[in-house]
């Protein structure tokens, strides 16, 4: 697992710890969540969604990655 220092404000981290405690997780975990929750993810996770897209569509490699960028944008809406 690689470390990574960040700056938030105090009021950030804070909620951040808070959250954590209510929780009953760490604020590593929160924080990882949150990046993927908002599509930060590797390049092979991109690929992994547009094989299965493909796969289980019959659509070609344009059309399927299309279809993984619109099911992407609304994963990052919420919906």
């Amino acid at each position: 697992m690689t470390r990574l220092t960040i700056t938030l404000a105090d009021r950030t981290h804070r909620a951040l710890k808070e959250a954590a405690v209510r929780q009953g997780r760490s604020m590593a975990s929160i924080i990882e969540e949150s990046l993927e929750m908002r599509g930060i993810r590797p390049l092979d996770t991109a690929r992994e969604i547009v094989a299965k897209a493909r796969a289980g569509s019959g659509l070609d490699t344009d059309a399927a990655t299309a279809l993984a960028d619109r099911e992407t944008a609304l994963h990052r809406k919420g919906r």
